[in-house]
This record gives structure tokens, sequence and C-alpha cells, in this order.
């Protein structure tokens, strides 16, 4: 169980990494005028989000991986609401390649402002998650 807990953990933080630097490749590419630049961050946008993918797929598969090992979880709620954040999490993760997308065919409708904001959901979501799996409160 031990090497599960460390793959599903040494991923999430891929995971993560992925999703706190591609935001912030959305703002650059919002403030940039330059056509050039805007290129070369499609092209990062486009590298990074494969890797997000990857971290995320083996979080999640290590995640399954450690309940199957370890059932009883599931009775608990605190990984009920894990769960439900891992959810908003990945939904998160969906928004993020949609805007990849967006951006790769030249579409921004959104202000450098609002990723800025934007950028913040998921560290409030890692906290939460985080929180639920070490405190284990209910």
């Amino acid at each position: 169980m031990l090497w599960l807990k460390t793959f599903h953990i040494v991923f999430m933080v891929t995971w993560f990494a992925g999703l706190f630097y591609l935001p912030r490749l959305f703002v650059y590419h919002a403030q940039s005028e330059d056509s050039q630049t805007r290129t070369t961050l499609r092209t990062m946008q486009r590298k990074l989000m494969v890797m997000t993918h990857i971290g995320g797929v083996a979080t999640l598969l290590f995640g399954v991986l450690l309940l199957i090992d370890m059932p009883m979880w599931l009775t608990q709620g605190w990984l009920h609401w894990k769960l439900a954040l891992v959810l908003a999490l990945v939904v998160y993760h969906l928004w993020c390649l949609r805007l990849v997308k967006a951006l790769a065919r030249g579409e921004n409708h959104r202000s450098h402002v609002w990723y800025r904001w934007f950028n913040e959901v998921p560290i409030l979501l890692l906290i939460a998650i985080v929180a639920l799996a070490v405190l284990k409160p209910f």
C-alpha cells in the first residue's frame, strides 16, 4: 500500500504542477501582442497539457488502486468529500484543455486578470484535498 500511496502522491504533484503553470501561460498569452510569442506560448501550453494529462490519469489510477487496497475508506465521510473535490479538479483540468484548444485556434475571450483569478482555483482545491486526506476529520 505504501508504494501505491507514494506513486499517487508523486503523480498528484505532477498533475498540480501542470494545473498551476498552465493558467500562468494563459495570463502571458492574454497579455502578449506579439504573434511569435503567442505561437511559442501555444506550443508550451500544448506540451504542458500532455504532462498534465499524464499526471492526472496516473493520480486517478493510483487512487483507484489505493481504494481497491483499502475499501474501508469508502465508508468514511472525508473520502466522499475528497472524491467530490477531485471531481471538481477533473472539471477544472478539462476546462484548461478547452482553453488550450481555444487559444490554439486564436480565440481568446478572457482578460489576463480573469486568468489570474482562474489560476487560484487549484490551490484552493489542493489545500482542501490534502487537508481531508491527512486530517480525516470525519
